[in-house]
């Protein structure tokens, strides 16, 4: 079975919070908060700071702790991923997309309105857990699971394991 890690960030200040567009292979696009994979070698954390600045030209300064986890297992495509969120403290700088992978090509600090007609419709292990985080916001670690079920990216059916 294939694993892989990701890291995400909250981003959020006046201006609301932020996602961030990514453009899928198939030529889709769906927002979530800014992030990626960890690669090997690298913490959750340094990777987040990392991909955060590539994504978007922000620089976060300081991290809070963990506010959710997310298990994903692709029962047919033999994958498992797993996710950390973190939020971020402090951040400076300007928003540039600049994505290297040439993924994140957009994004935009959004009111609660927003985020979530933009992940309306994505994957829910995305679009769930920030629903609820924008609901009521929690500072204790939460965890999510779910089975996705189908072979073609843009055909999975999720299925949440947890309560």
């Amino acid at each position: 079975m294939r694993r892989w890690q990701v890291a995400g960030g909250l981003l959020a200040d006046s201006r609301g919070l932020l996602l961030v567009a990514n453009r899928r292979r198939d030529g889709s696009v769906d927002w979530s908060t800014p992030g990626g994979v960890v690669d090997d070698g690298e913490t959750p954390i340094v990777a987040l700071g990392r991909e955060v600045t590539e994504e978007t030209g922000l620089i976060v300064h300081d991290w809070a702790a963990m506010r959710w986890t997310v298990e994903v297992t692709f029962v047919d495509l033999e994958m498992h991923l797993m996710v950390e969120v973190h939020e971020a403290n402090s951040f400076s700088g300007d928003l540039l997309f600049d994505d290297p992978d040439g993924i994140v090509n957009d994004g935009d600090f959004l009111d609660q309105a927003q985020v979530r007609n933009r992940i309306r419709g994505g994957p829910a292990w995305v679009a769930d857990p920030l629903a609820e985080w924008l609901t009521e916001p929690w500072s204790e670690l939460r965890h999510f699971r779910y089975d996705a079920l189908g072979e073609r990216p843009g055909e999975l059916r999720a299925v949440r394991l947890d309560p």
